[in-house]
């Protein structure tokens, strides 16, 4: 039976193409319970999904573990055919994916036309890397001992994954989880977050699909919903071979100290620094920190946060950033020219307010937005905010960026280094040796020249540093991640026939 995603008022039907309940091992299996998943714009009815719980999530594994070593010697032609499949059914479906993503997150339309784009690049990556997963000789003659010794290393699939990802790009964090393991040849279980199940649940079906139609188990891709429960009954089983996690630094700690000492990544969350040299393009950073503060209403870890401007520049750059902060769109996602709208739910909006009100109370100014207009939070600047404050020092997840003058390039650096997070930053310059030496000094997981620190080629090494995570994401990053040496060695035999 299919499952019929509901549309929001004004838009033509969205069909997601999956079977009713949850699919764990070869099937779908009803689930318990099922909970509205509405717009968050409007809070309009989209569907009910399915909920489950740890019962389910205990038999998921117990169907990945039985079908392990199965999955691990799958013909690389197999685990590559599947991938490329599920990318070509996606492709055929994107306008579809399109207007899911929009109704369960609440992302502008614009923003989750660039989810799809990524997510359809990084099914295609991951198939691709399938024929890249190899090892190398070793020269064991190096020491006396090696001698006459032949050497090699070959990758082994770690064992099951787990793969958890947050609400804000669901189908693009779950095939950052699920693409790498099929290729990797480990099985994989996805837990979405509550709020988002919908596209990850058509994303599963379509793999699995594939997986049946290359003659290959459909129970090396599952997934389980729930709440906190299920994540610890899957995290916390030690059968599993490795945890994904994307979201935020509190609960991907808690994950890791859990699992210990099953394998985590974690992708986390981050305050991206923006830093304005004096010598920089005033037009493209006032242009960058607009692009790179409000895509996916500033939902996402790697969006501008903090923007650190040398004093030379600061009158003129932040006269350049409120003037065109002003014409952002806001309102509705489905609408092409929107680019801010409503967050993913009440208590979210309610938070991010509060942050703007304590900074301003605490001395910061508003140089625009600072409202809420039908639910939605206005684009939002603001001016020297204290280093103590929330807004500044944590991860706002919303339309805000605070902007700090420093009196010099030295200080620049040191103030995006002061923060317990370190995902990517990135620094406006024209200087050759300005560029080179954030390279250097600034700690984080990616720098980024002349470009928004949102930035992110999904065939690239991603994560970060210090609470922002561990281990790396991108299809061949990750694939290493979720394999192990096995290392060979051979004495040839003397014995004569």
């Amino acid at each position: 039976m299919t499952t019929h995603v509901k549309p929001a008022v004004g838009e033509s039907p969205v069909v997601g193409e999956f079977p009713e309940g949850l699919p764990i091992g070869d099937h779908w299996v009803e689930a318990p319970a099922t909970e509205d998943v509405r717009f968050p714009y409007d809070g309009t009815l989209v569907a009910r999904a399915p909920v489950g719980d740890t019962g389910l999530a205990r038999q998921a594994v117990d169907a990945a573990l039985a079908i392990r070593e199965q999955v691990g010697r799958l013909p690389s032609h197999t685990r590559r055919a599947a991938l490329l499949a599920t990318h070509e059914a996606i492709a055929s479906r994107r306008a579809d994916f399109e207007r899911l993503l929009v109704l369960e997150t609440g992302k502008p339309l614009v923003d989750c036309r660039v989810e799809v784009d990524r997510t359809l690049l990084t099914l295609l990556t991951a198939a691709e890397e399938v024929a890249r997963l190899h090892g190398e000789t070793v020269p064991l003659d190096l020491l006396p001992s090696g001698e006459g010794l032949l050497g090699f290393w070959t990758r082994k699939p770690i064992g099951v994954v787990v793969g958890i990802s947050g609400f804000n790009y669901p189908l693009l964090l779950a095939a950052h989880k699920l693409a790498p393991s099929l290729a990797a040849g480990c099985p994989v279980i996805a837990k979405p977050a509550p709020q988002t199940p919908l596209a990850t649940l058509w994303l599963v079906h379509l793999l699995r699909e594939a997986l049946r139609a290359a003659g290959a188990p459909q129970a090396a891709v599952q997934l389980v919903t729930g709440g906190p429960e299920v994540g610890v009954a899957l995290t916390t089983d030690r059968r599993i071979g490795a945890v994904s996690f994307t979201g935020s630094a509190a609960v991907g700690h808690q994950i890791a100290r859990d699992a210990a000492p099953t394998k985590v990544l974690l992708e986390l969350g981050s305050n991206a620094a923006l830093v304005v040299a004096a010598d920089a393009d005033l037009d493209a950073a006032a242009d960058a920190v607009v692009r790179g503060g409000y895509y996916g209403s500033g939902q996402a870890c790697i969006s501008v946060q903090r923007v650190i401007v040398v004093d030379s520049v600061r009158e003129e750059f932040v006269a350049r950033l409120t003037e065109r902060v002003a014409q952002v769109t806001v309102g509705d996602p489905r609408d092409p020219a929107t680019r801010v709208s409503a967050l993913i739910d009440k208590r979210s909006t309610e938070r991010v307010c509060a942050w703007v009100e304590q900074a301003v109370e605490a001395g910061a100014s508003l140089a625009a937005g600072g409202g809420v207009a039908d639910g939605v939070i206005e684009p939002t600047v603001l001016v020297d905010v204290d280093r103590a404050l929330a807004v500044w020092d944590e991860e706002v997840f919303g339309p805000v960026v605070a902007v700090r003058s420093v009196p010099d390039l030295d200080t620049a650096l040191d103030l995006v280094n002061d923060s317990r997070y370190g995902l990517h930053a990135s620094v406006y310059t024209s200087a050759l040796d300005t560029a080179f030496a954030a390279l250097d000094r600034l700690e984080v997981g990616g720098v980024v020249i002349n470009e928004v620190p949102g930035f992110r080629s999904d065939v690239m090494p991603y994560g970060g540093v210090k609470d922002s995570g561990a281990g790396r994401e991108g299809p061949r990053f990750a694939i290493e991640e979720l394999t192990v040496t096995r290392m060979a060695v051979i004495r040839p035999t003397t014995k004569k026939p």
